[in-house]
């Protein structure tokens, strides 16, 4: 899906999280070495509205609106070494009984990423908190910044359209928890390897997550066709306590008339699929990851989707329905007002076993200010 969790690492300057007063960016200073733009500085500043009607009333009490600040700097010691910062400041501005408070509280500031990042030749190094975008460990991307990681990471591109990854985590900062304070106890980590080379690509990954009690075999491939593309994935999860789960996944997808269009199909046997943060599930939804769904019994689930832009429109609509009752449609805009500009509009309507035979209209607003 093009927009699915549409990163907006947003909310009102970062002294509106502090204290009041402006604060004055501070500007990249010249400098003699080789490299003159050795620190970058950029910025995303973002409110975001979510409200739906699981009280009865779409624009009730269940609702919640957020402002923040992201601030990003990156400084180059030398052209092979390097530090960043993701800095978010937020404020929650409706009470913390509408709809519980974005990042857990009223207000606050923390580092989402802070790591040195080492180059030499094909390989870099990243230490430090960071961002994660493995199949089956990664950082759920959504409202005010993606869930980030405490890991070492080391990838090499030797080989031409190939590329190994190795990551060894010890916390994690899961999407809209606020400050990092969740240790993974044990050893925790993931590598694989992915190729892509326009017209094959394919990936395999192995898992220990000691803080969840499992190990995990991942396996993709996909073929370009021209017309269209075919893609399948599989995915094996030996749990220490429990039966092991085994997921597999098919997806066909083309464009016609400029409409980019797929279907998607996974079945998940014996126990939901493990995974950290999100995972990479075709038949996953805004709100549904389809890993999730099992409930004592085989899952067949379905989804298909059509997305379109029209100059600075962007569109996609999508359903997805699960064996357990639960089915999500999902409407998802994003508008380009201006360069330094864009707003985004999503509906989602969702059914669960849970939930019986109401279902739950939900809409999220957001808009983002890039400087």
């Amino acid at each position: 899906m093009q927009f699915i969790k549409l990163s907006i690492m947003t909310a009102a300057a970062m002294s509106i999280a502090t204290a009041g007063g402006d604060v004055a960016l501070a500007q990249p200073v010249s400098t003699s070495v080789p490299f003159a733009d050795a620190t970058t500085v950029n910025g995303k500043l973002t409110g975001y509205y979510i409200t739906d009607d699981s009280t009865n009333d779409l624009f009730g009490e269940h609702h919640q609106l957020a402002l923040g600040a992201t601030l990003e700097v990156s400084h180059k010691f030398t052209d092979w070494l390097s530090a960043n910062f993701s800095a978010i400041g937020y404020l929650n501005t409706l009470n913390e009984e509408t709809y519980g408070y974005f990042e857990g509280d009223k207000k606050g500031a923390y580092f989402n990423t802070a790591n040195l990042t080492a180059t030499f030749a094909n390989t870099t190094v990243v230490a430090g908190r960071q961002l994660l975008d493995t199949p089956m460990l990664q950082g759920f991307d959504w409202l005010l910044a993606p869930g980030s990681f405490e890991a070492y990471t080391l990838s090499n591109s030797s080989i031409e359209n190939l590329t190994f990854t190795g990551s060894y985590v010890t916390k994690q900062r899961a999407n809209n928890s606020g400050e990092f304070d969740d240790d993974l106890p044990g050893d925790n980590y993931a590598f694989g390897a992915a190729y892509d080379d326009k017209t094959m690509s394919g990936s395999i990954w192995y898992y220990n997550i000691d803080a969840a009690g499992y190990t995990q075999v991942y396996a993709d491939v996909g073929y370009d066709f021209g017309r269209a593309k075919l893609e399948a994935q599989f995915a094996n999860t030996d749990f220490d306590m429990g039966d092991d789960a085994t997921a597999l996944g098919a997806k066909v997808s083309t464009s016609y008339l400029s409409f980019d269009l797929s279907a998607s199909y996974n079945h998940l046997a014996d126990n939901m699929t493990g995974y950290i943060g999100w995972n990479n599930l075709y038949t996953n939804a805004w709100n549904s990851s389809v890993a999730d769904q099992w409930m004592q019994g085989d899952i067949h689930a379905f989804k298909v989707a059509a997305s379109k832009t029209f100059d600075a429109l962007s569109a996609e609509v999508s359903y997805a329905q699960y064996d357990n009752d639960r089915y999500e449609a999902d409407a998802i805009l994003g508008y380009e007002l201006a360069k330094d500009i864009d707003l985004g509009l999503v509906y989602s309507n969702t059914q669960s076993a849970a939930t019986g035979d109401n279902d739950t209209n939900q809409l999220e607003f957001y808009a983002n200010y890039k400087f």
